[in-house]
């Protein structure tokens, strides 16, 4: 019998170290850490919790990354304001955003869920038609998400969401169900323990959350609707791409990955059997060892490609 998952660093730890931005008048809660002059790591959650996502990763990538995780917003520590268009352009918009407050040029990408579908409309934004006065992606890697409409398998609880009863399922949404729906994601030897239970709970009930759940669910609309575009930017070729994908998940696991390897060209692959949803929290070490082997072919250490910030974040 495997053992719970508990988290490395508390949520109270990790509210305590970040510090909040503006985005178009609303709090945005943001982690900035490692050194001021290293490349510069964007983090981008999934849906429905927040950056805490990361925690596992993160002693072992601020040694070598200027890493900055935001919440996005209406996740997290970051506002949820009830009258908002929640949409994953203006999720992508929102980090381009905190990358220019911090005078960032030149980023990398890890992403999962979610924050997949943001990444491939920053992915989008690379083509040379819309590149001008951005901030230059050099690498992006994925880790478990809908990348493509046609392989993404929602639970019960979204499709109901998005459904015409999704405000009241949302008022209705408790710890007890957002646990069951986190072990039946989690890979049967990597189940999440109460503390994280409670962390996600937490994240998402803080500040009226699941009074927007329902309008936060409609990304599952805009992906089918924006296919196109974000199918064609991950077949451009314009940017080095990578995919970590936990093959146990109900979601986006193996299923989703042989679909990736028919529509990328040259596509690279890691699959993580016996790992679920959640990669980055149920096999860190794995996740971080196919990564920086991605990210030190794309970008070694000495080809000079360090993103600069003007500010420290701290």
């Amino acid at each position: 019998m495997s053992t719970p998952l508990i988290p490395g660093i508390a949520l109270s730890d990790w509210r305590a170290a970040g510090q909040h931005v503006d985005y178009r008048g609303h709090r945005i809660f943001l982690r900035i850490d490692g050194p001021a002059d290293a490349p510069v790591l964007l983090l981008i959650h999934g849906f429905p919790t927040a950056s805490w996502d990361w925690e596992a990763l993160w002693p072992q990538l601020t040694r070598r990354w200027r890493v900055m995780a935001p919440d996005l917003i209406g996740f997290g520590f970051s506002d949820k304001p009830r009258v908002y268009d929640y949409s994953l352009v203006d999720q992508a918009d929102l980090c381009e955003a905190v990358l220019r407050r911090f005078g960032v040029d030149r980023y990398h990408v890890l992403a999962h869920d979610y924050g997949d579908s943001v990444a491939q409309e920053l992915l989008a934004r690379q083509a040379p038609a819309e590149r001008a006065g951005r901030p230059r992606l050099m690498g992006l890697c994925f880790l478990n998400g809908g990348l493509f409409p046609e392989t993404h398998r929602p639970l019960l609880i979204q499709k109901l969401l998005i459904s015409p009863l999704g405000a009241l399922v949302g008022r209705l949404t408790s710890r007890a169900r957002i646990a069951a729906s986190m072990r039946a994601i989690f890979g049967a030897d990597s189940q999440p323990g109460e503390a994280l239970l409670d962390g996600y709970w937490a994240l998402i009930a803080r500040g009226g959350g699941p009074r927007i759940m329902h309008k936060l669910i409609r990304y599952m609309r805009e992906r089918r609707e924006r296919r196109s575009r974000w199918v064609g930017a991950l077949q451009a070729g314009v940017v080095p791409l990578k995919l970590i994908d936990g093959a146990a998940d109900p979601i986006s696991g193996a299923h989703m990955a042989v679909r990736y390897r028919e529509l990328v060209p040259a596509a690279d692959i890691t699959l993580l059997e016996g790992v679920g949803h959640y990669p980055q929290v149920e096999a860190p070490q794995r996740v971080l060892a196919a990564f920086e082997a991605f990210a030190a072919r794309v970008s070694p250490p000495d080809s000079g490609v360090l993103a600069q910030t003007r500010a420290s974040g701290r």
